[in-house]
């Protein structure tokens, strides 16, 4: 009898032990729902069994990523501008290309008429020697002399070079001057005295210049001396 009731009393302590043993595991499958895997970080396991990863961030990392997010709207801020003074640029160049391309405009057209009004006024100048010409050829018909005729030859020959003078255009120096290959073209030379070697001694055809550009050189003769022409042969 008393074997039986302490067995009983035995088998009812085991039962509370066990019952006790599986509220505590019960308890610490509950709360602790963390575990570590192969690399030491923490997983933590959800109600559908699937895990999710949540790096833990240092202070160090949180400050650079701040400075990092600061730098790039610093950045950010520092393009737009350019692009806005790219635009800027770009509307003025153009502006400038314009005014640049209107003015080259004007400066042509101007140009232009500025030629077209010289060759006015050159023609102008020419219908005087025309009437010079036509008035000698009058006077030759109505009195043959050589005089009358010479006189109109060379009225129409000093208007000729006056319409010339007026639109800049020189006669070139010649005789009596030392000849310059750059002004005068040598189409023959002439024994003479010493003081002449390397002067201009006759003209054959005048030459022009306008400016400093020749129109053509002048056709002459040049002197050369008689001691120097000997000494060379």
């Amino acid at each position: 009898m008393n074997n039986w009731f302490r067995s009983k009393k035995m088998n009812e302590q085991d039962f509370n032990d066990n019952e006790i043993f599986e509220e505590a595991a019960e308890e610490i499958s509950v709360e602790d729902k963390r575990r570590f895997n192969a690399e030491g970080e923490i997983i933590d396991a959800d109600s559908k069994g699937r895990k999710s990863k949540e790096p833990v961030k240092s202070a160090r990392e949180i400050e650079l990523e701040n400075k990092l997010n600061a730098e790039t709207t610093r950045r950010e801020a520092a393009e737009s501008k350019l692009i806005g003074v790219q635009a800027k640029f770009d509307e003025a160049k153009t502006g400038l290309e314009r005014e640049t391309a209107e003015m080259r405009s004007r400066m042509q057209k101007t140009l232009e008429e500025r030629s077209k009004q010289s060759q006015f006024n050159f023609l102008a100048t020419l219908l005087p020697i025309l009437d010079n010409l036509n008035l000698a050829i009058d006077a030759s018909e109505q009195n043959a002399s050589f005089e009358n005729l010479l006189s109109g030859v060379k009225g129409t020959a000093r208007s000729f070079e006056k319409a010339l003078v007026s639109v800049g255009v020189e006669p070139v120096a010649s005789v009596g001057e030392t000849f310059n290959p750059e002004l005068h073209e040598a189409i023959d030379a002439v024994e003479g005295d010493a003081e002449n070697d390397g002067k201009i001694t006759a003209e054959y055809s005048r030459g022009y210049k306008i400016g400093n550009q020749l129109l053509r050189p002048a056709r002459v003769q040049v002197g050369k001396a008689a001691t120097q022409k000997a000494s060379a042969e």
